[in-house]
């Protein structure tokens, strides 16, 4: 077991750099896995409706297959997530207010009690998907997102060893979106309940990007003090030459910007990834020319 714990966390793309290139973990672990990646997200595993579909009984299975994973390979792990208007159980949207209150702060509780991870995605697209837990979290309330301020407050309470980030998408190509972003992320800040933040960066965001654009927008983002994490890369194009050529753009400016500390894909294995044609190995789990291209740029760095 000695001799395996070290074969996996020596083999990943990004070990020996400052900062981490993860990738997610569904209802198995590809053998490749450790290969290329040194950070673990589940891909649905810890969503609220996949934990608690039925209200009061946890489900931690498919949770538990990337936590389990991150342990035994000694790499961060990180929740995903607690507070997000998708995925949410059916049932939370007949409670009243004070319940669900209560249930955001059941599901915290009961995740604290089982999970020890390195981060956690607290509040998930608030700008884009609202969770219809917000009216007993507070509402917009004074600072005009009480509800997110009181879903990290708890979650801070629960978890005082964790790194607690925002997520959200349309971020690093929306100059003003960005400018609303910071708003939400001042209003946590001000209560020092706010660690870092996520940046989805799928490929409807950032295919058409230029590079001196996601620097000036990672600029904006970097000048909050915080720690920005890519969380959900994925790329596709009209070939596979395409694509590649896409990722030499992107990745790097991403990458190599002293504010960004980590990079998770959003998978990588062709018929196994969230949106068609963002593979970047074949369904065997061989190299793309996007891969290929990353396993160079990486060791280069």
């Amino acid at each position: 077991m000695f001799v395996l714990l070290i074969f996996n966390a020596f083999s990943a793309l990004a070990t020996g750099k400052s900062k981490f290139l993860g990738n997610i973990v569904g209802s198995s672990v590809p053998s490749s896995w450790d290969t290329y990646w040194n950070q673990v997200t589940a891909e649905n595993g810890c969503k609220w409706e996949s934990v608690e579909g039925t209200r009061g009984s946890y489900n931690w299975a498919q949770c538990d297959v990337a936590a389990d994973h991150a342990k035994s390979a000694g790499i961060p792990f990180k929740y995903h997530t607690f507070v997000w208007g998708s995925q949410e159980p059916s049932w939370l949207g007949n409670l009243g207010s004070a319940d669900k209150k209560t249930a955001v702060e059941n599901l915290i509780r009961a995740a604290a009690s089982h999970y020890s991870p390195d981060y956690i995605d607290v509040v998930n697209e608030a700008l884009h998907a609202p969770s219809n837990a917000r009216d007993g979290l507070g509402g917009s309330g004074s600072t005009g997102w009480d509800w997110i301020v009181t879903a990290f407050t708890l979650a801070r309470s629960a978890f005082p060893s964790s790194k607690l980030l925002i997520n959200e998408y349309g971020i690093i190509n929306d100059a003003s979106e960005i400018k609303q972003y910071l708003q939400i992320v001042d209003a946590l800040k001000a209560k020092n309940l706010i660690d870092g933040i996520g940046i989805q960066t799928h490929q409807f965001n950032v295919n058409d990007l230029s590079a001196a654009t996601i620097t000036s927008n990672l600029n904006t983002l970097a000048a909050s003090g915080l720690p920005i994490y890519s969380s959900e890369l994925d790329i596709n194009g009209n070939s596979e030459a395409n694509q590649a050529a896409i990722y030499q753009r992107v990745f790097p400016a991403i990458w190599e910007h002293s504010g960004v500390k980590g990079i998770t894909l959003w998978g990588w294995i062709t018929g196994q990834t969230w949106k068609d044609g963002t593979g970047i190995a074949d369904a065997s789990g061989n190299p793309r020319q996007a891969l290929t291209w990353l396993k160079t740029y990486m060791a280069s760095q």
